[in-house]
């Protein structure tokens, strides 16, 4: 009983400091000037600042002075009781009319005169909310300076369970907003649209109706299987192709244009053409490795870039290598300018030597960054279902090095992730240490660790990580690592502490 009692009176010890550390908080945060307030406010979702703001008469003020509005129906999925802001729903899809009415109660609300720096919406396209809210962006643009406008189009069902007419529904509902409120479109910088298909000349009416794009992403968008989609841009940086049943990408004339990522493309190469694009500076490519996916060459598809690449990322997604290791002298005008290479999920237990490549043919290279890893929880894992999907298995990819005298003047920092002592790693690394005259640091670390990973049958993972662990182990591996190479510091090999 005296156990009991002594609980109880610690448990309310324990609340009393709560309640007057929490007063005090809350009377410094008052304290606050109104600027260091709304920076504060500003760093997180708008529905929570919100919230905060609720909860003081001294911040009530504050939402009619944001200049930054990040307004997520994912925000609102986190918090079940809505009654703070005046909205109760069942369930999370109907969430999308409590950020209409947030979305318009806080606009229409707010101090004209200070300008909008972002106006950002993420919320699901359906019948009853998405003029409400196309509306309201519309009246904030027409009546207030915005520099940024940023939307991300949700749908109810998910990429793999659309259906043809599904996506022919959500492309007809944006139609609908997009006839409705052309100032919105034409304000925009960012978009991210998914699970549509557009007619014909659908995409192109929206990359020139959005003047300002500078962000465009299509997931699971296109014009119809085979469709070629042609990219015309005066403003647009960034462009990023998630999956669809684009035949061709044809990049015609997009003078910023800096960045682009292909993400999954459906026929056996990914048909990417480049016309003008002067500023292109990165490219990334992800796939998983089918059977219908045929080795790329890259010296093929970067041969008409104006500007060569300077950061290359390839994705395997754990999966066959599709990438042909070539000659040097056939990839070095494609590679003259490429300093940052990032290899991503590249299948374990597999030979790693074939990256020695794009070294080769990469005199300006300075850092590269291997990761090898099967992350299981996102591979088809049952042998039988591997066939019928046409999943490749294992195997190394063949190359040979084109100079055993070779030398490398500019890499400076090689990092692998999943590092294990074996004998395709200790070699590659050794072959990295005599190439690279000028290599200051070799980062060594281990398996990605990943919850959903973690809790899967073990039959179907790999076998435990033989990372070295203790210092002893690391200084050991390190002095095998050197062994016979004088010009070489064990120090430059680095483990994760």
């Amino acid at each position: 009983m005296k156990n009991k009692k002594g609980s109880r009176r610690s448990r309310n010890k324990a609340a009393a400091r709560r309640e007057v550390s929490g007063q005090a908080g809350g009377d410094r945060l008052g304290e606050l000037p109104d600027d260091i307030l709304l920076n504060i406010l500003e760093r997180v979702d708008t529905l929570d600042a919100l919230r905060t703001c609720i909860l003081s008469k001294r911040l009530l003020k504050l939402p009619t002075m944001l200049s930054r509005f990040d307004i997520d129906i994912s925000s609102l999925v986190r918090h079940h009781d809505m009654a703070s802001l005046g909205f109760t729903v069942p369930h999370v899809i109907r969430y999308n009319s409590a950020v209409a009415g947030v979305t318009e109660k806080v606009l229409r609300a707010r101090n004209k005169e200070i300008p909008i720096q972002k106006l950002a919406c993420r919320f699901y396209l359906r019948h009853n909310e998405f003029l409400s809210v196309g509306r309201t962006f519309a009246r904030t643009m027409a009546t207030q300076k915005v520099d940024k406008a940023e939307l991300m189009l949700l749908t109810e069902k998910t990429s793999s369970a659309c259906t043809h007419n599904e996506q022919l529904c959500y492309a007809n509902l944006f139609n609908i907003w997009f006839t409705d409120c052309p100032s919105v479109f034409a304000g925009l910088t960012r978009l991210w649209l998914r699970n549509m298909r557009f007619a014909e000349h659908g995409i192109t009416k929206i990359l020139s109706t959005c003047k300002r794009l500078q962000y465009m992403r299509f997931a699971y968008c296109d014009a119809g299987v085979g469709s070629v989609l042609k990219v015309e841009h005066a403003q647009l940086v960034e462009l990023i192709i998630d999956h669809g049943k684009f035949e061709a990408v044809q990049l015609i004339c997009v003078p910023k244009l800096q960045r682009v990522t292909y993400i999954g493309w459906s026929y056996p190469y990914p048909n990417l053409t480049f016309g003008y694009v002067p500023q292109l500076s990165q490219l990334t490519l992800v796939q998983m490795g089918m059977n219908f996916i045929k080795n790329l060459q890259l010296s093929h598809l970067l041969a008409d870039v104006p500007s060569r690449i300077s950061d290359l990322h390839l994705d395997f997604k754990s999966e066959k290598i599709w990438v042909v290791p070539e000659c040097p002298n056939l990839l070095a005008p494609a590679f003259c300018k490429l300093r940052v290479v990032n290899l991503l999920n590249l299948p374990e237990g597999c030979d790693i030597a074939w990256t020695m490549f794009i070294i080769e043919a990469a005199p300006a290279l300075k850092e590269m960054c291997t990761r090898v890893w099967d992350h299981w929880c996102q591979m088809v894992t049952d042998k039988e279902l591997r066939k019928k999907k046409g999943c490749c298995e294992k195997a190394n990819v063949e190359w040979q090095h084109s100079a055993f005298d070779f030398k490398h003047k500019n890499l400076v920092k090689l990092t692998i992730y999943g590092f294990q002592p074996d004998e395709y790693f200790l070699r590659y690394v050794r072959r990295i240490l005599k190439v690279a005259a000028n290599i200051e640091e070799i980062s060594l670390q281990d398996r990605e660790a990943c919850s959903r990973c973690g809790s899967l049958d073990l039959s179907i993972k790999v076998s435990p990580s033989r990372y070295p662990r203790t210092g002893e182990e690391k200084n050991i591996l390190r002095e095998e690592i050197t062994a016979g190479l004088p010009m070489v510091s064990p120090a430059v090999i680095r483990f994760e502490t």
